[in-house]
């Protein structure tokens, strides 16, 4: 089985995704890391588009049961066949963004308030993120995400504000009904 979970930022797509990976035994691969560059800041410099596409596929198609996490939207039409389940995570917005702001805390600690090259991209990112709730932002954006869970083809379920563990719950409901 495949399955995808994707949603803005902050809404916990990496978080629930690694937990039923490890509940289930199942591969769990996260698209930032196909999608990014490792550098020694992370989140910097992006790998050219056919290139992570051409690894995440490699990668996606090496088990059986998969779960990918993170927003494929740009990610080319092959990935609308792919899956067996989507799930689309949403979340309130200032929910949404305090998780967001307590991660970059966590990422990078003092160096938000020390270190100008880090509070530069930190402040960026947040204000990048701040903007998914509004569907004629100029980027990956819920509108974006609402149109692509509409041409996948498989189903896709919308779960919004509960526990990691509530969520679970659900995706495994349904992983049931669709074995």
């Amino acid at each position: 089985m495949k399955i995808v979970i994707f949603g803005g930022s902050g809404t916990g797509t990496t978080t629930l995704s690694k937990a039923l990976a490890q509940k289930l035994n199942w591969t769990h691969l996260d698209a930032d890391d196909f999608y990014w560059k490792r550098t020694a800041i992370p989140f910097q410099e992006k790998l050219p588009q056919e290139q992570r596409i051409a690894k995440l596929k490699k990668a996606f198609l090496k088990s059986e049961n998969t779960i990918v996490s993170g927003s494929l939207v740009s990610w080319g039409t092959y990935w609308q066949s792919a899956f067996d389940l989507a799930v689309f995570l949403k979340l309130p917005h200032a929910v949404r963004m305090e998780r967001l702001k307590n991660r970059e805390l966590e990422r990078y600690g003092e160096q938000l308030e020390y270190n100008p090259v880090f509070k530069a991209k930190s402040e960026k990112f947040l204000a990048w993120a701040s903007e998914y709730d509004n569907p004629n932002f100029d980027s990956r954006n819920i509108a974006l995400h609402t149109a692509w869970a509409k041409s996948l083809n498989c189903e896709c379920i919308e779960i919004g504000d509960l526990s990691n563990e509530d969520r679970m719950n659900i995706v495994l409901e349904k992983i049931k009904t669709l074995s």
